[in-house]
C-alpha cells in the first residue's frame, strides 16, 4: 500500500517535526515575542551555533519560521500563517474529541440516573 499524502499533509508532517524537538519550540516562543537574529535567538541556549543553526534548518524546512541574510547578519521570523495552520488542523480533531467527550458524560448520567 503506498502512501500518498497531499502537499498541505507534508507541511504539516514537517510543521509537526519541527516542534517535535524542546529547543525548537522555545526558540519559537522567543520569536513569538519579536523578530531576532541568530545569535540572539542562540544567547539563551547552551549548545554550539552549529548545532543550533541545525534546529533552525528543521523549523524553516517546517515552514514555521523564516530567515533574512543581510550582510553577515541573519534574522529569524516566525510564520504565524504556518503556525496558525498547524493549530487549524488540531482544533479540527479538537472538536470530535470534545463532541465524543460530551456523548460519554451524557451516558454516564444517564447510567447514573437509570441506578
Amino acid at each position: 500500500m503506498t502512501n500518498h499524502l497531499a502537499l498541505s499533509d507534508q507541511h504539516i508532517d514537517m510543521g509537526f517535526r519541527a516542534l517535535a524537538d524542546g529547543t525548537r519550540r522555545a526558540g519559537i516562543m522567543r520569536l513569538s515575542q519579536e523578530d531576532m537574529t541568530v545569535s540572539d535567538l542562540a544567547a539563551p541556549f547552551d549548545i554550539a551555533l552549529p548545532t543550533f543553526m541545525k534546529h533552525l534548518k528543521v523549523l524553516e524546512e517546517g515552514g514555521l519560521i523564516t530567515t533574512e541574510k543581510v550582510g553577515r547578519v541573519r534574522t529569524c521570523r516566525l510564520d504565524v500563517e504556518k503556525l496558525a495552520r498547524l493549530n487549524r488542523w488540531i482544533s479540527t480533531y479538537e472538536a470530535g474529541w470534545r463532541r465524543r467527550l460530551d456523548n460519554l458524560e451524557s451516558a454516564l448520567k444517564n447510567l447514573e440516573n437509570e441506578t
